[in-house]
This record gives structure tokens, C-alpha cells and sequence, in this order.
């Protein structure tokens, strides 16, 4: 194996959920189910108030070329069709609000499929159609992924089970629980791409995991990639060139390199998809931290209140003094506990103390270099934007940066460079520069 650039190795603090089997969290009287959830054009509703739906009904259409349809989580009444606040953007998002029956009836097309004589185009019709987005995070269309231009051939699948943030273990437990599946819709994603060549990568300090996936893989051809443990090891150019020693060129794709990475998680959707035409409805979710009594790992309807979950974990453990949505290291901290789970969502991390330590100038240490897994200058970027030289950080690569966080964990000025660098980008775009 490869080694990537930069990288860090924070506390990982999986230990309070690592060994705890997902539960079944209760299904929820209410659900607010947003119709942006994946990067590209929103659903759009073709429900209304008043209107049945049953598990798995679709209550959005894509709504362009890079867009999936939405799904009703649970069955009931649409109770409105409002615009409320984005859990991670603020900004103002059509959302369907279902009052369930708590009879959880099924959509009459979710049924046992006969795939045996499927092709390439149907798994990806099927992918679109149960409205699969990357669950490890960035929730982009899966099917987008699965069908890449021509002149771009792919040669190369990594499924992705390194889960390199700290606290979460959802994607550790469904590895354990769920390896023949995580295998099945790995095979369908392969046959979708045309490719022979498949990688499991998955960090050593999950051992068990690699057991689990390495006996269900016997026979199938592909490799159990066995990764030393280092963040961020699960962002895809670093996944490529730890699993390839490729390098994705600035502004590009994985299928620039003849590769596509899929999420452990994404790969167990796919074979729902396929295999019962099971739209993405829920997802594994690790309701964890100090703030928490009881931390679990959770299956969760989409559009679950944050507070139904925190309850089920036995309430806050003293008082919330922070809950992010994600991990420590990349995640979104939340204005309220009652913002609904997304499809994105794979952690919840609630913190009972916060050390907000005041911001110091920088001493030109050079750590955050060191650490930059994209091989920037942290420091330099965080100078121009300072100054609003917009065009300047855009040429020293700004937009390359994947907001993973280890310059900050390492900066010994404490100066808020991932906060620095987004306000960057969102200024960039705005400006058009």
C-alpha cells in the first residue's frame, strides 16, 4: 500500500458505540423530509397536504439532470409542504411533513426483484430510482457516479470502509452485521461500471471488519485492502492514492484516474435497490459523545427529529453544550435538536463541554502544511482570504480543499482555518471570481 500526504491521528473515541449492535430506533410520529438532500437540483414535490403516502412513496422527482427522487420514510398523512430552515446551509428548503399512522405499510413496488438477467443500464436506473446518494457524507447521486463519460474509462472500484472519523461507528457496525450484502451490492455497482478490478479498503483498527468482509468476499474476486489507520484515509483522493498511487489532478474526479470509490453503506443501499427495489428510506446513524447517556448506533427513518434519537439514547447527559451533526472533525454544528436526520447524516455528537480557545496570530510554524492532505498552504490561504484577495486564493487552490479540519487540529494558534477557508469559497462562488 500507498501512502497520501499530510494526514493526523486525533483521539478516535469509538469505543463507547465500536461494540454495540444497531438497534432499531422507534419510528417517529412526525418526519420532516427534505427535498435537498444531495448535491445537485432539489426534488420536486408531487405531493400535497391532505395526500396518503406508504413507506417508501415517492413525495419528490428529480429535479435535473443531476437530482434524485425523495421517498416518504414512514406511512400517514402529508401534513404541509413548507419551506423551513437547511440543517447544514440555513437557507430556506421545500420540506414534506408526514404525520405518521404507525402502521409502517409498504409501497406496493417494494418486493423481491429477479435480477438474475440484469444489465448495466437497469442497476443504474434502479440506483436513480430508489434515490441513492453517497452515504458517507457528501451524498452525491450515486447513479451520477455510476456512469462516467466514455472518454473517461474506469478501470478501478474501492469501496470505502475506513470510517476515519472519530466516534462514529455506523459504518464499522453495518460491516459487521450486514457483510454478504455489503458484498452483493458491491458486485452490482462492479457490473454497473464494467470493472473486474475491486478494492474493500478498510482501516486496521477494525480487525473484525476485515474478518467479516474477507470471508464474505471468498470466491468474488475482490481484495480485502487492509489501510493503516490516519485521517483522513476515507476522502476519496486520499482513499485513490493510498489504494492506486494515483493522484487526482486539481479540480478533478476520481474518473479522471479511471476510479470510483463507494461508500460500505452506499454499497448495502444498492443492493436494496436492486434486489427489492427498497428506495433509501433509512440509513445507520451513531448517536454518540459525553453528552449522551447511552450512545447506540441506530437504524433511522429520514426525516427523524435529532431529539427523538437523543432520547432513545437515554436523554443528555448534563447540559448540551454543542451537537454536530457528523463527526468532530468535518461535521455541521446544529442551531436545535430538532433538525431532522438527512440522507447524508451518519453521526450524531453531542458535547457537554466546549473549550473555545481565543484565536492567536500565527507563528509561521508550518504545521498546518505538514498536515494538509491536499499538499496546500493552510497559511497562506487563510492570509488572502483575510485580505479578500479572492483571486489569489482561488490560484493557490482554495477549491481543493476538502475541508477535512487537520490544519486547524494542528494549528497551535488555534486560528479557525476550516471556517476561514469555507467563508472562502461560499465568497468565491458568490462573486463569480
Amino acid at each position: 500500500m500507498f501512502k497520501f500526504h499530510g494526514g493526523i491521528h486525533p483521539r478516535e473515541d469509538k469505543e463507547p458505540t465500536r461494540l454495540k449492535p444497531i438497534e432499531v430506533a422507534p419510528l417517529p410520529q412526525r418526519v420532516y423530509i427534505l427535498l435537498s438532500q444531495h448535491t445537485g437540483a432539489p426534488s420536486k414535490p408531487v405531493v400535497k397536504k391532505g395526500d396518503q403516502v406508504r413507506t417508501g412513496t415517492v413525495i419528490g422527482e428529480p429535479g435535473g439532470t443531476i437530482s434524485v427522487p425523495t421517498h416518504s420514510s414512514i406511512s400517514g398523512v402529508v401534513a404541509d409542504c413548507v419551506e423551513l430552515p437547511h440543517p447544514l446551509t440555513g437557507r430556506p428548503t421545500l420540506t414534506v411533513l408526514i404525520d405518521g399512522d404507525g402502521n409502517d405499510t409498504l409501497d406496493d413496488t417494494i418486493k423481491e426483484q429477479n435480477h438474475s438477467q440484469i444489465t448495466p443500464q437497469e442497476i443504474i436506473a434502479a440506483v436513480r430510482q430508489a434515490g441513492i446518494v453517497g452515504l458517507g457524507g457528501a451524498a452525491f447521486p450515486t447513479f451520477f457516479k455510476l456512469s462516467p463519460p466514455r472518454e473517461k474509462p474506469v478501470d478501478t472500484l474501492i469501496i470505502n470502509g475506513c470510517e476515519c472519523e472519530p466516534f462514529l461507528t455506523a459504518d464499522h457496525r453495518l460491516m459487521l452485521e450486514k457483510p454478504g450484502e455489503i458484498i452483493a451490492g458491491t458486485k452490482f455497482i462492479a457490473q454497473a461500471l464494467g470493472v473486474e478490478r475491486v478494492y474493500i479498503a478498510i482501516e486496521d483498527n477494525k480487525p473484525d471488519a476485515i474478518q467479516a468482509l474477507r470471508e464474505a468476499a471468498e470466491g468474488t474476486g475482490f481484495r480485502i485492502v487492509q489501510l493503516k489507520t490516519r485521517y483522513p484515509q476515507g476522502a476519496e483522493k486520499q482513499l485513490i492514492k493510498a489504494c492506486l498511487n494515483r493522484e487526482v489532478p486539481s479540480g478533478g474526479l476520481p474518473a479522471d484516474v479511471g476510479c470510483i470509490v463507494q461508500n460500505v453503506g452506499t454499497a448495502f443501499a444498492v443492493r436494496n435497490a436492486v434486489s427489492f427495489h427498497r428506495p433509501l428510506y433509512e440509513r445507520v446513524v451513531t448517536v454518540t459523545g459525553p453528552g449522551v447517556r447511552e450512545p447506540k448506533n441506530l437504524w433511522v427513518r429520514i426525516g427523524t427529529p435529532v431529539k427523538n434519537l437523543i432520547e432513545f439514547c437515554g436523554g443528555y447527559q448534563g447540559e448540551p453544550k454543542k451537537i454536530i451533526m457528523g463527526g468532530p472533525m468535518m461535521g455541521i454544528a446544529l442551531g436545535s435538536d430538532t433538525v431532522p436526520v438527512l440522507k447524508g447524516t451518519s453521526g450524531i455528537l453531542v458535547l457537554n463541554e466546549v473549550q473555545e480557545l481565543p484565536e492567536q496570530d500565527c507563528i509561521r510554524c508550518g504545521r498546518c502544511i505538514e498536515a494538509c492532505p491536499m499538499g496546500l498552504a493552510p497559511t497562506r490561504l487563510n492570509y488572502s482570504i483575510r485580505a479578500k484577495r479572492w483571486q489569489q486564493a482561488k490560484a493557490e487552490h482554495l477549491l481543493d480543499c476538502i475541508e477535512c479540519g487537520c490544519c486547524a487540529y494542528v494549528c497551535p494558534a488555534k486560528i479557525r482555518l476550516v471556517h476561514s477557508f469555507k467563508f472562502g469559497k461560499a465568497e468565491i462562488a458568490r462573486l463569480k471570481v
